[in-house]
């Protein structure tokens, strides 16, 4: 099958030079700000790591304002990433997991308060809006399923992304040591092999 990329996803907006700001303010590169005139303005902003991006402007869609609902951002650690959106004075909600697992909202009260008691990839959310409503989910996504992945590429979005995956290959391989009860020389080999596995959602080395 010919390979499809989620490229964009259009967001509505109804101040262009507002949104714009906020999402400045979130730290999303921005790629492109063209006005061919008064009636057509185009703005693509890429968050940082992200192969897909958002655009939004004038004469883009017929929706007058949002909201979109519940677009994902998945980070490595939900904690670091709230604080640094707080930081950049965003108002981000505290952090919760979903009763019914991720994105179950078709039972009651399906938001629970703190992260998923089991501290599991995928189950522990925050969420913000843009100034006009559109809605953000930051999702915590630290290895992922099987299929989710091409098996065969490793591959990190940013140097944070790099470095929480050697701090968890460290942590990992600290418990490896205890185990054998012996210090690993080839220990870069063992790392390697841990972040290839956790990334692909393989068995991960003992």
């Amino acid at each position: 099958m010919m390979d499809m990329k989620l490229e964009v996803i259009i967001i509505p907006v109804s101040d262009v030079d507002r949104a714009k700001a906020f999402y400045e303010k979130l730290g999303f590169r921005l790629d492109i700000d063209y006005a061919a005139n008064d009636d057509f303005r185009v703005l693509q902003f890429t968050p940082a790591g992200s192969e897909a991006s958002i655009i939004f402007g004038k004469g883009i869609t017929s929706a007058k304002r949002g909201p979109a609902d519940s677009l994902v951002l998945a980070v490595d650690d939900i904690d670091v990433a709230r604080d640094d959106l707080i930081a950049r004075g965003v108002d981000v909600r505290e952090v919760f997991h979903y009763v019914g697992g991720p994105f179950n909202n078709a039972v009651k009260n399906p938001r629970v308060a703190g992260r998923d008691p089991q501290g599991r990839s995928y189950y522990s959310f925050a969420s913000f809006e843009d100034p006009d409503g559109n809605g953000w989910l930051l999702q915590e996504i630290t290895s992922r399923l099987p299929g989710r992945i091409d098996a065969a590429a490793t591959r990190f979005g940013s140097a944070s992304d790099l470095a929480s995956a050697l701090r968890r290959a460290e942590a990992a391989h600290g418990e490896h040591e205890k185990r054998t009860g012996q210090r690993d020389a080839n220990w870069p080999d063992w790392y390697a092999k841990y972040m290839v596995a956790e990334q692909a959602g393989t068995e991960l080395p003992q």
